[in-house]
This record gives structure tokens, sequence and C-alpha cells, in this order.
């Protein structure tokens, strides 16, 4: 399609850009004397009756939800070849796009703009709307007398949400594009917008330079979602010095890969976000061998489920050593004699405030249990987020051991908490896997353990009946 002179009321002056389904134009109002963008369906979806209506239901939407924080509607019309266009307000600052590509913004104003984008699609997830395709390319600049505001623009893959079905498209943005939306049969909401504000944030933050040998200051790695994704070894895009210390945390849970790992929506992500931004900025890196035990202690996480770190452990009277505890959090555990532990943070799941919930190794040698299937021990972990998704059983069921043969589920009331237990009989590796699991009043317990050679079921039932949760010691 070549440069029209007009179209409906407006003379065109140039192209703005295009797309898959359209193409924006901007034009001219000569009797107000203002600027506006035109979005005209693009040719070839044209004769596509779903795709047209599914273009003006864009407009409606705009039009009704009319927010500051959202691209307006002026109104719509028809081509002479029967293409439908919709009159847009013009963001005349432009995207964020252009602006990436003029260089990164300045630490404090990308969080602030990222806050401000979280407002914008909050705005849709109020109304039960969700976006799909967050990109810089979608998020506009306008003037104004109270200064510049953010737009959150091209709502073409959003839909209500009362109206999802499997018809609804997952399409969206690589790299933006949440797991579940290339999922034919995944359920596609809010948490999906949440994800592409993640990924925004890590493209706003990263470190553009991370990839130039001999680069002299680095700020602190996004690890990569501890339940999968594509994160590079060790950790995920490294993120600029300056970087509030609670953001990384705030990224990392918007972009797990499991929606139930998020936020549930973008006014708790930007709620998150600005909580994290008054902390003090990320520390320089530390040292090489401080890493190197990072680094270790990362490498021995069982399953991707736990991120080492020290431990106090905690005894009874003073110099009575008749119930050493080993605690994180509100989680603590009686350790068996000759045992010890380590731990803070269940990987993949997050409280509230985006902080790692608690869990601990305990065992003989914590950090070897890991690794070294001789040695016996048990993972031990609180959540509260696991307890709203699921209860015991359903928990355990999805942890199945497909190579080992299951013995008969049994039910045991220890500690004040009654557990789902399922012990499992392995021919190679660790002889005897016990999954429990069981519903505090602050969150699901869990427990994956290898207990001693002979009589597991009452070392377990022992373990269970020293867990306990309660306020951090």
């Amino acid at each position: 399609m070549g440069t029209p002179g007009r179209i409906g009321a407006y003379r065109i002056e140039r192209l703005l850009g295009t797309g898959s389904f359209a193409t924006v134009w901007l034009g001219h109002d000569a009797v107000l004397d203002s600027r506006v963008a035109i979005k005209v369906l693009a040719e070839n979806w044209s004769h596509d009756l779903r795709v047209r209506e599914r273009f003006l239901d864009e407009a409606r939407l705009l039009r009704r939800l009319d927010h500051p924080r959202l691209v307006r509607v002026h109104g719509v019309g028809e081509l002479p070849d029967g293409r439908p266009y919709a009159v847009l307000a013009w963001a005349d600052g432009g995207s964020l796009r252009d602006r990436l590509a003029r260089g990164p913004l300045p630490v404090p104003a990308a969080v602030t703009l990222l806050a401000e984008i979280a407002d914008g699609v909050a705005v849709l997830h109020r109304h039960g709307v969700v976006h799909r395709d967050l990109t810089p390319g979608n998020v506009l600049f306008t003037s104004g007398p109270d200064g510049e505001r953010v737009l959150i623009a091209d709502l073409g893959l959003a839909k209500a949400l009362a109206a999802a079905s499997g018809l609804t498209a997952r399409a969206g943005t690589p790299g933006y594009m949440a797991p579940e939306q290339d999922d034919p049969v995944g359920v596609v909401d809010t948490r999906a917008d949440v994800y592409g504000l993640g990924r925004l944030g890590v493209r706003l933050l990263a470190d553009p330079g991370e990839a130039t040998a001999g680069r002299p200051t680095r700020g602190p790695e996004l690890p990569g979602p501890a339940t999968g994704g594509s994160g590079r070894a060790g950790g995920g895009p490294r993120l600029r010095v300056g970087v509030p210390a609670g953001v990384p945390a705030v990224l990392r849970r918007a972009t797990a890969r499991r929606p139930d790992d998020r936020y549930p929506d973008a006014a708790a992500f930007g709620a998150a976000l600005r909580r994290a931004a008054t902390a003090s900025p990320a520390s320089a890196p530390r040292s090489t061998a401080a890493g190197a035990r990072t680094a270790r202690r990362l490498r021995l996480a069982l399953a991707g489920l736990l991120a080492f770190a020290p431990l106090a452990v905690t005894a009874g009277d003073a110099g009575t050593p008749r119930e050493r505890r080993g605690g994180s959090g509100p989680l603590t555990v009686a350790l068996p004699p000759g045992w010890g532990a380590t731990g803070t943070g269940w990987a993949g799941q997050y409280d509230a405030d985006g902080d790692l919930e608690p869990a601990l190794v305990v065992s003989p040698d914590p950090d070897r249990w890991a690794v070294d299937p001789t040695v016996p021990g048990a993972f031990v972990g609180l959540s509260a987020s696991t307890a709203r998704r699921t209860g015991p059983a359903g928990f355990l069921a999805e942890r199945p051991h497909a190579d080992c043969a299951a013995e008969p589920v049994r039910r045991t009331r220890q500690g004040g908490v009654d557990w789902i237990v399922a012990a499992y009989a392995c021919p190679a590796g660790r002889p005897v896997i016990v999954e429990a699991a069981g519903l505090a009043p602050v969150g699901l317990l869990y427990a994956q353990v290898v207990p001693p050679a002979g009589g597991h079921a009452a070392f377990v039932d022992a373990l269970l009946a020293g867990v306990r949760t309660g306020p951090p010691a």
C-alpha cells in the first residue's frame, strides 16, 4: 500500500509504523489543527471476519476504558476497499523501543518507568483484560501540561478474560511472551502480562555490555527461573550497577516459568517493585572466592529447589544439647544426632513481597547430600503460596518418581500436623526416597527425606515430629 493522501477527514503526513495486523499513519486534522494516529487493518487480514472484529473490539475497548494511561480512541471508519481503521491519539514522544535504541535509560528513571508501565497494565487487569504483547514498541509517550505521560498501546491481541476461549490467539513477541502463550492448551491470564512486565524490566535494567570482555564494573545477576527457562548457566542477565537490591528478586518472580509462581497481576507486581525500589542500591560484585562459594551452593540445590546459605542452628537451654534445631525464617526442624542444617530459601516459591519462602536441608553433611546418594538427609520447605494453589495430596502428585516402586501411601499425625507420606524404593541412586506433605496454619509443609538404612518409616515420623512453624527466633 502506497502512502494515501487522505484517510477519512485526515490528511496523511507519513508512515508511523507497520505490524503483523495493521499499519499506522500520522494524520492531520485541519479543522482542529491537531495530529492523530490512524491504525488501518493490514490488507492480508481484510477478508478475515474474525480478525476484523477483533480489530474493532480493540477500538471499542479503548474507547470504553478511556483512561489517561491507555491510548485514547477518537473514532473509527472504513476505507473504500472495506478495511476498518481507528483514529487514535498521537503519542508525540515516540515509543520505548525508540528510546532504548538510543541507549540505556538511567537506572532510577528505568525503575520509575517500569512502575508506570505496570500502572497502565493494571488498568487493563482491573477491567478483566489481558494485553498479551507487552514490548518496548507498545509503550508510548505523550506530552501534556503536567509533563510526559506513559501510554499502553496496541491491544490487538488483548481480550476480556470473561470471553476467553479455546479459540483465543496465543500470539506474542518472542522474548516477552510468557511460556503458556506458546502452549495450545495453556491458560493465558493476567500472569502472562506479569511475565511481560518482568521481561521489560530485564530489558530496561540489564547491563548492555555484559558480553564485553574486561568490563570493569557489573551489577547483580538476575538468576534464571528455578522452575525452568533459558537463562544461562549459573544465572540470568546481569543487571547494571545501581539497581536497588530488592529489584532482581521482583523480576525473578515475575518471569518465573510457572504462572503460579508469578505475581497475580500488574498491580501486585507494581507494588512489589516500588517496595523494592526503596532499598539501597545493590553492591559491587563480591570477591571471586565468595562468588565461587555461592556458585557451589547453588549447584548443590536439590532438583533446583534450594538456594543455600549459612543458617543458624539453635539448641535448647544454654549448655543443654538435648534438642538442636535448624531454622529458616519461621521454619525449624529438630536435628537428629550428628546432623547439621543449611539453607534459607525455597527457590521458585515466593511470598507476597517477592522473597523466597523458607526451606532448609538437614543432613550429616548438608553440602554433600544433594550430590552424594550415599549421604542421608532431608529437604524441608514451607510455602504459603503453594497452600493457596493446592493441598498436600495434590502437591505430592506433582512429584512422581517414575523409575521407582511406590509403597502404599500412608497418613501420620506428627508435631500437630497431618502428613501424607509416600515412599519409593529405587533401583539406582538413593535406595529409598520419601515424599511427605502436610498443611500447617501458615502454609504447606513439604519434606523430601532420604533416610538412613533400615526402618525408614520410624525415622521419617521422628523427623516430621520435629518440624515446627512460627515466628522467626
